[in-house]
């Protein structure tokens, strides 16, 4: 897999988070929204970054999602990580759910970028 900059790496790491739980809430996606408007000022085509998702298998996703995990943070600084794992907090509370997958990624993400 070829390496990400930091904000397509941080698209992948957010859509399967807010996927995990088998239910794309549209809380969650106006999150996505959210964070695609703030890293992508300028029209982005997020096609291809989306079709790679899209054939993804669930067995899959940890793999990919522990590689995005160390793409973002080759590209990103201390506090870019810790702002973007309390992004990833509100993202996965949006719904008013956490589910037990939810949760096994966001610590997965604090663990990989040793963040308490």
């Amino acid at each position: 897999m070829q390496k990400s900059n930091k904000s397509i790496a941080g698209y992948h790491l957010l859509m399967i988070l807010s996927s995990v739980d088998g239910e794309f809430a549209p809380e969650e996606g106006m999150l996505v929204q959210q964070y695609l408007a703030d890293e992508f000022p300028f029209r982005m085509n997020l096609d291809n970054e989306l079709e790679t998702l899209a054939l993804l298998q669930p067995e899959e996703w940890k793999d990919h999602f522990e590689f995005h995990a160390r793409c973002f943070h080759d590209d990103s600084t201390e506090e870019e990580r810790e702002k973007f794992v309390q992004f990833a907090k509100s993202l996965i509370k949006a719904d008013n759910v956490v589910t037990d997958e939810e949760h096994l990624y966001y610590k997965l993400l604090k663990n990989l970028w040793n963040i308490n």
